[in-house]
């Protein structure tokens, strides 16, 4: 009986929370007093280390430079297209070119026209290889200078006659994070932005209690979208878009182990699958034209009582026409991931 009257009470306060109040005080703030939140702003950190992997798919070119010679390189290509767009992805924490998500990105855009695809490896600076904790440490240490090495080699692509309106940065939780310092410093460099940053479930630890200078927001690209999937666990509930996309309530994803109280109960297991989540279903919609509608809407349980209708409409996924602003809420149930 005592433990049935904690869970509604504990129902009760959690569902009072506003945004951003999962990681002030949820499971994950005790995470976040063990690490050191260094963001590295200050440094000028080597990492030329950082690897760029170019693909042309329709004639079966795959070149990787290292960061500081990448754009010199790209540009070398004899059959190089300037006018095609270009998709640049930044994975998070951990990740790799070897890794699950990087190969779904290159399905993803395997097929997709008058492209080419970057694939950007930083894993020699944010992999765990000294431990969970000192890794994560380490990495967020290197976001700035990452982000900012980054710039450089999209700015040397712009000075050698890539346009900005034909580039298209996506990143996941930590990457992110690392496309709001390279959007920035794009800016500060060239005087331009980059057309769009679609920010998949940016980190949330060490960034969520950070200014926002810090972080992906708006004014960093032409057009900032961020979607939520994690929120207040892996990643952040903060609003900090031109548009913010909050999936199935933005906490918690199907088959994912969902808990009675998402983003409180859960185990890290659970929370990495509703983070990666954000990938997964964001990848799946290159070749859907016509799916995620979504809804301008203040809060989630507006949007399941069907009470935001008839509110501003958009479409979420990759075919977002990026003229909607605002919070906006969508669902993925009925549709089915690879």
């Amino acid at each position: 009986m005592r433990l049935l009257i904690f869970l509604v009470l504990s129902v009760s306060y959690v569902c009072a929370w506003g945004k951003g109040d999962l990681e002030k005080y949820g499971p994950f703030s005790i995470a976040l007093k063990m690490v050191k939140c260094d963001r590295g702003k200050q440094l000028d950190l080597d990492v030329s280390g950082i690897a760029a992997y170019f693909y042309d798919f329709p004639n079966d070119d795959v070149r990787d430079f290292s960061i500081n010679e990448a754009a010199q390189g790209i540009l070398s290509i004899p059959t190089l297209d300037k006018v095609k767009k270009f998709f640049i992805f930044v994975g998070g924490y951990k990740s790799g070119i070897t890794k699950n998500t990087e190969e779904r990105v290159r399905q993803a855009f395997k097929n997709f026209p008058n492209s080419y695809l970057i694939i950007i490896d930083h894993s020699a600076y944010t992999n765990n290889k000294p431990g969970y904790k000192k890794g994560y440490e380490r990495s967020i240490q290197h976001v700035h200078s990452i982000g900012k090495q980054l710039a450089q080699m999209l700015a040397g692509l712009y000075q050698g006659g890539i346009s900005p309106k034909n580039m298209h940065c996506i990143g996941h939780s930590l990457g992110s994070q690392i496309l709001g310092q390279v959007g920035d410093n794009f800016i500060k460099i060239t005087g331009e932005k980059i057309w769009r940053i679609t920010a998949l479930d940016p980190a949330g630890p060490c960034f969520s209690n950070s200014l926002i200078e810090e972080q992906v927001r708006s004014g960093v690209a032409e057009y900032v979208e961020v979607y939520h999937c994690n929120a207040g666990g892996f990643g952040t509930s903060s609003v900090l878009g031109d548009i913010d996309f909050f999936v199935n309530k933005g906490q918690s994803q199907p088959n994912c182990g969902t808990p009675i109280i998402p983003g409180f109960f859960d185990s890290p297991k659970a929370a990495k699958c509703h983070h990666k989540a954000c990938v997964i279903m964001w990848l799946a919609s290159v070749a859907h034209p016509d799916w995620y509608p979504a809804y301008k809407c203040d809060k989630y349980k507006h949007f399941k009582g069907n009470q935001c209708w008839y509110n501003d409409k958009t479409t979420a996924g990759f075919w977002n026409p990026g003229n909607a602003t605002g919070v906006y809420y969508f669902s993925t149930e009925g549709y089915k991931f690879e």
